[in-house]
This record gives structure tokens, C-alpha cells and sequence, in this order.
């Protein structure tokens, strides 16, 4: 009997929610079929089989929070004999003659109950069953026209969509509890679970280790708003984040202490000599950090494309592992969110700091010249380690960083 546990998906995980079963016992598996779909603090993913077998038991039910190394599923595992058994049926099913009686007794017989249950199971990524039951739609219902029968997203939107024109389309189960909380009187829920959880949980191991110190500092971005303008005339259109990424990067040579992580078990400042830059994002199912690796090998065109579509990917909840994790420094832009003129952000463990950006304002203030002059003004906010780097370098660091965003010429010195 094989014991399919939850294994570490992802860096630094320690625990998922369960979301939806794809098996139950009595169903046989093949090699890599997905099993289980779970959701950690940073993405969805499925648990595949490990070998080929029947399940026997299964120890978890969808909503139930479980710790990495917990048993899933009891495999019995089928026998190197019997796969060659199953193999050979499957590649020996007759082609069926005009009958249409024959055909399907023909089929039966030939289809061993391996076959059948591998029919009836849906193919499907974790973003296309995660869109179909947030829509209420039983994905074994849909019809796939991916590659061999796998159903894509927008085979689910076109499902839904046909029931919405037939009159079909049911109210989620979201929405009844809501309507139906507000007539009893009762205070509305949200289940405090999946990704919320597993951020606040990061968060709060982040605060209780790491003493916190945040430098503030107002920059201004006139120059920048300027050259922008002047690319997208030219039509090289690049985003104020691509460029506040650049010039972190810059900072950082110059700086290497805040690119780096305390070992305290080995008593070492550990430097990177890779700008591995997470960028916090936005989603419907809450923050997420995908990161833009080794970024000062990169222009700002090929830092600008690959946000583009990490972001794309994030709101669509389609990052793997890979694109989510081994960030070395994490800068966080609620500048366009509106509103935000300085925060005290939380910095993202095992790093040593994160830099916010907030919101650009115009507004009068002195030139070198004593004259007052309108300019766009952006306040940043940088949280370090103080157990690594002391106030004194946070401030020459941001100084530099403010620096290049002020004059971004400067940016071109760096880029030869």
C-alpha cells in the first residue's frame, strides 16, 4: 500500500487547502494522473499519482487545511504485470465494423474497466476547474476540445454562457448564503482559509522574527513621467515599474547588503550576486509575488515584456512554482491603486527589504533656484532587517535609488 502525501510544491510552504478530489476509492489511476487540486499561499496545484493502482482510501475531504507530509490518499499500487495487462488492452481494442449493435458490444468487451474509468475522467488545468466552479458548473459536464478531449478555459465559459441563454444558470452558492445572512439579520462570512490564510500566516511569522525599521523618502518623477512620454511616441511604451525595478537593481551593486539573507543557524550574511526581483501584485484571491530573475542581466524592454505577462499570469492565477518563488529583494507598487502616500510594508522573509511606491502627486515645491515650480512628487517606503543593515545604509541606499529615478539618463550609464 502506497501513502500519497502532500509534498513541499513550493519554497518555504508548510501547509494547503484542500480544493477539490478527483478521485474516489474503488477508482483506478495511471502514472501522473492528478488526483487532488490544492491551493497554497502562493498557487493551485494538482497532486499527481505516483504509480499505477486502485485507490483505496481517501484521508482528506475539499476545504480541509492540511500540513505538508500529510497522507492523501491510500494507493493500492498495481502490479508491472497488470500494467502490461492494462497497456496491452488498450492497444489492442478492435476497430469496430458498420453495426452500430456490434460496435458497442465490440467496445465493451475490448475495454477493460481501467479504460472506462480513464474516459470518464476530465482533463483539465487547475485555473480551468477553479473558473468552473466558480461559475457553478460541474466540469465533468463540459466537453473538451483541447488536445486529446482536455477542456480549456474558454470551454467553460462557452458552457456557461449556453446555460446562461437557455435559463439555467443557478445563483452560486456564495451568493444564496449572502442573501440569505442578510434576511435572517446574521453578519455576512468570508471563510478564512486558502491564500488569505497562508498570507497571513507568512506575515505574522515575518513581524515576530524580523525587527522591522521603515526609512521614509519623496522622490521626484517628473523626468521619468516625461521619458515615458517621449517612448510612447515612438511607440516603446515601457511601465514606471520595469524602471523601478532597473534602477533597484542598480541600487543594489552598489548596495549588496539589502540583496542578501541572514543565516543565523550558520551565523552568515549570505550575499546574492543574481537581482532576483519579486513584484507584489494585486489578485481577486489576494497578494501575490511573482519574481523577475536576474535582472541585471536584463534591458528594460525585456524587464518591461516579462512583468507584462507575469502579472497576466498572476491575475489569472496560472504562476507555477518556478515564477513565484527565489526573490532576493521584492518592491511592492500601490502607486496606481490611488490614495496610498506611505505604508510601513512587511518585508518578505528571508529577505532583508522591500520598497514601496506610492502614489504620484503634482504639487509646488522649491528648485535649486528658490523659485517654485509644479512637479510630481512620489513618496517611497522601505522596510529592512535591522538585525543586517543599519539606518545610516538604508539611507544612502534609497539616496541612490532616489537618485536615478530623478535623473533616469542616469539609468543609460548603467545599461553600456
Amino acid at each position: 500500500m502506497i501513502e500519497v502525501k502532500l509534498h513541499d510544491i513550493g519554497e518555504g510552504m508548510t501547509q494547503a487547502d484542500v480544493l477539490a478530489l478527483f478521485v474516489q476509492p474503488g477508482d483506478r489511476v495511471n502514472p501522473d494522473e492528478p488526483l487532488v487540486e490544492v491551493q497554497t499561499d502562493k498557487m493551485t496545484a494538482e497532486i499527481p499519482a505516483p504509480y499505477a493502482g486502485v485507490i483505496k482510501e481517501v484521508k482528506v475531504e475539499v476545504g480541509q487545511t492540511i500540513s505538508v507530509g500529510t497522507t492523501i490518499f491510500l494507493l493500492d499500487r498495481m502490479s508491472q504485470d497488470s500494467e502490461a495487462e492494462v497497456a496491452s488492452a488498450v492497444e489492442t481494442i478492435p476497430v469496430p465494423d458498420t453495426s452500430p449493435e456490434i460496435n458497442i458490444k465490440a467496445l465493451n468487451e475490448a475495454t477493460s474497466d481501467h479504460v472506462k474509468s480513464q474516459v470518464k475522467r476530465t482533463m483539465a488545468s487547475p485555473y480551468t476547474r477553479k473558473l468552473a466552479r466558480e461559475n457553478g458548473i460541474d466540469i465533468e459536464k463540459i466537453s473538451g476540445t483541447g488536445p486529446a478531449g482536455r477542456i480549456t478555459d474558454q470551454d467553460v465559459l462557452n458552457y456557461e454562457k449556453g446555460k446562461r441563454q437557455q435559463g439555467l444558470t443557478s445563483e452560486s452558492p456564495t451568493q444564496n448564503s449572502v442573501e440569505k445572512n442578510h434576511s435572517e439579520a446574521k453578519p455576512t462570512t468570508i471563510p478564512f482559509k486558502g491564500r488569505r490564510k497562508q498570507i497571513a500566516a507568512k506575515m505574522t511569522q515575518s513581524l515576530l522574527t524580523i525587527p522591522h525599521c521603515t526609512h521614509f523618502e519623496e522622490v521626484d518623477v517628473t523626468n521619468i513621467l516625461e521619458m515615458r512620454e517621449f517612448w510612447k511616441k515612438r511607440n516603446a511604451s515601457i511601465s514606471a515599474t520595469a524602471l523601478f525595478v532597473k534602477a533597484i537593481s542598480i541600487s543594489l551593486k552598489e548596495y549588496p547588503i539589502f540583496n542578501a539573507r541572514l543565516n543565523e543557524e550558520k551565523a552568515l550574511i549570505e550575499l546574492h550576486e543574481e537581482h532576483h526581483i519579486g513584484v507584489a501584485i494585486d489578485t481577486p484571491d489576494g497578494l501575490i509575488v511573482p519574481v523577475v530573475r536576474n535582472v541585471e542581466k536584463k534591458s528594460l524592454i525585456s524587464i518591461h515584456n516579462e512583468l507584462k505577462e507575469l502579472t497576466a499570469k498572476a491575475q489569472e492565477n496560472r504562476l507555477n512554482v518556478g515564477e513565484m518563488t527565489g526573490s532576493t529583494f521584492t518592491i511592492s507598487n500601490v502607486g496606481p491603486l490611488g490614495g496610498s502616500i506611505g505604508a510601513t510594508p512587511i518585508i518578505n522573509q528571508p529577505e532583508v527589504g522591500l520598497i514601496s511606491f506610492h502614489k504620484t502627486k503634482k504639487r509646488p515645491v522649491v528648485n535649486e533656484k528658490d523659485e517654485i515650480v509644479i512637479r510630481s512628487m512620489m513618496n517611497i517606503s522601505m522596510s529592512f532587517d535591522h538585525r543586517v543593515a543599519d539606518g545610516a545604509t538604508a539611507v544612502a541606499f534609497t539616496n541612490r535609488l532616489t537618485e536615478l529615478l530623478e535623473e533616469p539618463k542616469l539609468l543609460l550609464l548603467e545599461l553600456v
